[in-house]
C-alpha cells in the first residue's frame, strides 16, 4: 500500500473513532463538504491541509505518520494457534470478522445478539491473541492486514471448505450485485503467471476498498462474498475421452 494511501486510511480510522464527519471538518476549515470528500477520495492533501485536519482532531502531524507506519506492520497470516482460537469460538470468529471490516463496538452489539460485557470479553480475547490492540473507550487498532491469507490446510481453510464455500456456490447468482464466470483453456506457464499476478492485484484492491468503506455507516454497506480460484483442471466429462498412451 502506498504511503499516502496508508496515511489517508489511518486518518479515516481516527475520524471514525472520534465520531467526526466530513461536514464537521469542512465547517472547521471553512470549506465545502464536497471539497473535503474530494480531497479524501483523491488523497490530494497538501501538508498544510493535513496539519489543519490533524489539529482539529488533536493529534500532531508527526504522530499521524507514526500511527500510519505502525498500521502497515500488520499480520498477513495468522498462526495455527490464532486460527484454532477463532474456530473454537464462533462468536469470537464473528467479532474478528467485524473488526476486520471496521465495525465499531456499538455497531457490533446493536447488530448481533452480543451484549456489551460479552463483546468486551471477546475483544479482550482478540487483543490477547494479537489480532487487535484494545484502546480506551472500546476502540481498537487492527493488527491483521485486510488481505491476510489462511494457512494452507489450516483450521480456517477447513472451516471455509466445510461450512461456507459449498453454501456460497449453491446460489443461482441471479441477484443484481452477483457475478459468476467460469473460463477454462490451455495456457503457457508465462500466461499462468500473468493471471496469478492479476488475481493477486485484484485481491489487494478489494481489500483496500473494504478498508476505505469501513468509515461508512452499516446501512451504506452490504455483506459481499468474493471467491477467486484457479487450478490445473480438466472436467471429468472431457477426461474420460483422453486417448490412452501406450508405452
Amino acid at each position: 500500500m502506498s504511503q499516502i494511501l496508508q496515511v489517508t486510511e489511518t486518518l479515516k480510522v481516527l475520524l471514525k473513532q472520534k465520531n467526526l464527519t466530513y461536514r464537521e471538518i469542512a465547517e472547521h476549515l471553512s470549506m465545502s463538504e464536497a471539497n473535503i470528500k474530494r480531497i479524501f477520495a483523491n488523497r490530494s492533501f497538501s501538508l498544510d491541509r493535513l496539519e489543519q485536519i490533524c489539529n482539529f482532531i488533536d493529534i500532531n502531524l508527526s504522530d499521524l505518520f507514526v500511527l500510519s507506519d505502525k498500521q502497515q506492520q500488520t499480520l498477513s497470516q495468522l498462526s495455527l494457534e490464532q486460527e484454532q482460537e477463532l474456530i473454537d469460538n464462533p462468536k469470537l470468529l464473528l467479532v474478528a470478522v467485524c473488526v476486520r471490516d471496521g465495525w465499531s463496538f456499538d455497531e457490533i452489539i446493536s447488530h448481533y445478539e452480543i451484549d456489551k460485557f460479552e463483546c468486551i470479553r471477546l475483544m479482550a480475547k482478540l487483543d490477547k491473541i494479537k489480532l487487535i490492540q484494545l484502546l480506551p473507550n472500546n476502540h481498537y487498532k487492527l493488527l491483521i492486514a485486510q488481505d491476510f491469507r489462511w494457512i494452507k490446510h489450516g483450521p480456517l481453510e477447513s472451516f471455509m471448505e466445510k461450512e461456507v464455500l459449498s453454501r456460497f456456490m449453491a446460489s443461482k447468482f441471479d441477484d443484481d450485485d452477483s457475478f459468476r464466470f467460469y473460463l477454462r483453456g490451455r495456457y503457457s506457464q508465462s500466461s499462468v503467471d500473468v493471471i496469478k499476478r492479476k488475481l493477486n492485484l485484484l485481491t489487494k484492491e478489494a481489500a483496500i476498498l473494504n478498508q476505505e468503506d469501513a468509515t461508512l455507516p452499516l446501512d451504506k454497506r452490504k455483506h459481499m462474498g468474493l471467491l477467486f480460484a484457479m487450478r490445473p483442471w480438466e472436467p471429468s466429462l472431457f477426461e474420460q475421452f483422453r486417448r490412452k498412451i501406450i508405452n
